[in-house]
């Protein structure tokens, strides 16, 4: 345990970042700033290595006592403070019921602008809409184990480096490069060379077994409620996922595993 900063009592203030919610770890202007600002919180040994092996730079961690693994000793080593509790004492730092064996606050970092992604990536996903942190974390993790290269969302859909999105995405989060934009519409209409493929349940739409498409390529998604936006169905090749009858959509997450997959 040399090194390792041994914590005794849950309201410790060296602990007070581990307690902040997902708007005191980043405000909206945070998330919105691609040169990188605020806090995001990795949970778990694979969520926080992947976060290391992609160049994230790590602030504070929070690990078991008892069993601390390889990658809180990697954290020591490179001059990270790394406190250390017992179960209880984690559970109620972090208000997760089963404690994971080791939780690390993380710098966010930069990430391109929406018009360098467009204009970088082969395959890409864009998601308008869809707030849910778990089926953000979903997408990216379909998107990633897929073969697509890139996420672009809306100012209005979850972050895909909050808490429940990371760990829905295993950590995927950090070798998909994502990027944020207040006006999907204006982007993707400035794109050259970039086939648009809206996903809508409309009867007017190509099926999706059907459709052939060369060279470089966007799904369109959006939200459960409300869809894709008249802005974006006008601009893509609207695509059509086959129901069995009563049914009329799936999830987000679900979908864009479907056209990912027959997409790509």
């Amino acid at each position: 345990m040399s090194g390792f900063i041994s914590i005794e009592r849950v309201g410790d203030p060296r602990l007070a970042e581990f307690r902040l919610n997902e708007r005191g770890l980043a405000s909206r202007t945070d998330r919105r700033d691609d040169a990188g600002a605020g806090l995001f919180l990795a949970e778990g040994d694979l969520v926080v290595e992947r976060a290391l092996e992609a160049g994230c730079l790590p602030y504070r961690a929070l690990a078991d006592a008892d069993r601390p693994t390889a990658v809180a000793q990697r954290l020591r080593d490179a001059g990270v403070d790394v406190f250390v509790g017992g179960d209880e004492v984690r559970r109620l730092v972090t208000g997760l019921g089963m404690p994971h064996p080791i939780v690390a606050l993380f710098h966010r970092p930069r990430r391109p602008s929406a018009a360098a992604l467009v204009a970088d990536v082969e395959r890409l996903v864009v998601i308008e809409g869809v707030d849910n942190p778990a089926n953000v974390g979903s997408v990216v993790r379909n998107a990633a184990a897929l073969g697509w290269d890139g996420l672009l969302l809306d100012h209005t859909s979850a972050d895909p480096l909050a808490r429940r999105a990371l760990r829905v995405a295993m950590g995927t989060a950090f070798s998909l490069p994502h990027a944020r934009t207040a006006s999907l519409s204006s982007v993707l209409a400035d794109a050259r060379g970039l086939t648009l493929l809206a996903l809508t349940p409309g009867e007017h739409a190509e099926d999706i077994r059907d459709v052939r498409v060369d060279g470089r390529r966007a799904v369109l998604i959006g939200s459960e409620r409300a869809g894709l936006s008249a802005e974006l169905l006008d601009l893509a090749r609207p695509v059509r996922i086959p129901m069995a009858g009563g049914v009329d959509s799936l999830n987000a997450a679900a979908a864009a595993a479907v056209a990912c997959y027959a997409l790509a």
